[in-house]
């Protein structure tokens, strides 16, 4: 062994001070707790400042505790078992625990700690530790295991999607939704989950938007590996770093597939409601619409009579005998043929189709088909319809439904006794509402609404008729409502109701 000269000795313990001098510098302006204990039953022999900051304690209150009397009771057994909490690495344990401060409230310490032994007999001399703050850490991987359970356990499909499209994570619901249970999906593109239109949708307006504003929503529908559709309301997320940078995406896909089910049963149950409310109207009109038959029929018979006794027996027969009463009976057969085309086009069951309608012939029409009502009744059916009206948006055999129903209301509401010298008068009013609507007014002569009947009057089942259904506003309300319009009712001052709806122009 070389031997050093005194010289060397004495730069040797000059080092040696100088490196003890920096260490214990660092040590007492260090924010990390550096403490020193006995090993049997690790009593402070030396703590740094920094425990005033940690724990509330001065140096000089703390040296002398046991560790152990400050540890939280559920953690300290697992030190002294040393615990899967506590992990060895060169030499060096490593423990996260919860430690008591002065004023009794616990804190999250994570210590690294070290023996040191004698060198001459291996005892354990001391035990140096390095304790920090780590509250904030323990929290964060509390709140994230939270969240994490419940990301697993939810029923929406989460997509985790780094920046070029590629997935890195899907829950359980979407493993299970998209077929990926026992797939390696990481290296799949999100957009191989979607049907074309949904990628074009999430490639042209999703991610771009995602990007600018840190969410986009909308309704799309994705595919499993086994080809299955689910229509899902997707929110799509960036995720951007303390930087400002988007590190990664998020989706939170909401299966709409029963709702989409409800949806449809909805709509088809409507369909069946207006239906059947359109037949129940042809049932109020059933009466009518047999008197309103039977005068072109019986006219028919009295022309075809007519030829029978003239020309009975004569061989001879000129065209211009017969011209004349054949035509007519063509002309009239013609008539009953579109009074039952238009009870069978009203009475059809079939899927709307909005397009661009003449509010005037169609307001006509109806008027014309309740003519033979409104007779029967004394009433008499007036129009107030300016020139040059711009058509209207709707399916004709819905707006036919509603015109139909409140002219019917109005002639039933204004019928009156023939001893009446003059009939009662149902007005249907057109005027422009303003620059995109047309209202309609029809108005009677009745004795109008009471009014805790104006309060329900378009609840459905609720009629002011001994016999009615209660489904005829009901409808027209939904109806007119599902082309963007309103419909309403009021008492005239003059007395009578009067029921008014709007419709969109399809200019």
């Amino acid at each position: 062994m070389k031997t050093r000269t005194p010289e060397e000795g004495f730069s040797a313990l000059t080092d040696d001070a100088e490196r003890n001098r920096l260490l214990a510098e660092m040590a007492e302006q260090s924010t990390d707790m550096i403490s020193r204990h006995t090993p049997d039953d690790w009593r402070f022999i030396y703590a740094s400042p920094a425990v005033t900051h940690l724990l509330g304690y001065s140096v000089e209150e703390i040296v002398g505790m046991s560790a152990y009397d400050l540890y939280h009771p559920d953690d300290v057994e697992d030190f002294r078992l040393r615990a899967p909490t506590v992990t060895y690495d060169r030499g060096l344990y490593t423990h996260t625990y919860r430690f008591r401060c002065k004023d009794g409230h616990y804190i999250w310490l994570e210590s690294t700690s070290r023996t040191i032994r004698d060198p001459d007999t291996n005892d354990i001399r001391e035990i140096l530790v390095v304790s920090r703050d780590a509250t904030h850490r323990i929290k964060a991987d509390k709140a994230n295991r939270r969240l994490a359970r419940v990301l697993e356990s939810t029923q929406d499909l989460v997509v985790f999607v780094n920046l070029d499209q590629t997935v890195s994570h899907l829950n359980e619901a979407a493993r299970r939704a998209l077929g990926l249970e026992q797939i390696d999906y990481t290296s799949f593109e999100v957009t191989r989950f979607l049907t074309d239109k949904g990628q074009r949708l999430i490639e042209g307006e999703g991610f771009p938007v995602a990007r600018s504003t840190g969410h986009w929503r909308g309704e799309v529908m994705m595919r499993s590996l086994r080809g299955d559709r689910i229509p899902v309301l997707l929110e799509l997320l960036a995720h951007r770093s303390l930087h400002g940078d988007i590190e990664y995406f998020s989706i939170v896909a909401h299966d709409l597939t029963d709702k989409k089910a409800a949806e449809e049963q909805l709509k088809q149950y409507r369909a069946d409601i207006d239906h059947a409310s359109r037949l129940v109207t042809m049932g109020e009109l059933a009466s009518s619409l047999a008197h309103e038959l039977n005068q072109p029929l019986s006219a028919m018979v009295n022309y075809l009579r007519g030829i029978e006794r003239r020309f009975a027996g004569n061989d001879s027969i000129a065209w211009g005998d017969v011209e004349l009463p054949i035509t007519r009976s063509i002309r009239t057969a013609l008539r009953a043929g579109e009074i039952i085309h238009r009870m069978m086009d009203f009475t059809r069951k079939q899927e709307p189709v909005i397009t661009s309608l003449a509010l005037p012939e169609l307001i006509n029409d109806m008027i014309e088909f309740c003519e033979s009502m409104a007779d029967r009744s004394h009433v008499r059916v007036v129009t107030d319809i300016p020139d040059r009206l711009p058509p209207v948006l709707g399916d004709r055999i819905q707006l036919e439904q509603v015109l139909l129903n409140l002219i019917v209301n109005a002639i039933e509401a204004s019928e009156s006794p023939e001893a009446e010298t003059e009939p009662r008068t149902v007005r249907v009013r057109v005027a422009v509402q303003d620059a995109d609507q047309i209202r309609v007014s029809v108005s009677d002569e009745g004795p109008g609404i009471s009014d805790d009947d104006m309060s329900r009057l378009f609840d459905r089942f609720f009629s002011t008729k001994q016999s009615g259904l209660g489904m005829g506003l009901a409808i027209s309300r939904s109806l007119v409502e599902n082309l963007g319009g309103e419909l309403w009712a009021t008492n005239l001052s003059e007395g009578g109701a009067c029921f008014s709806f709007t419709l969109n122009t399809a200019d």
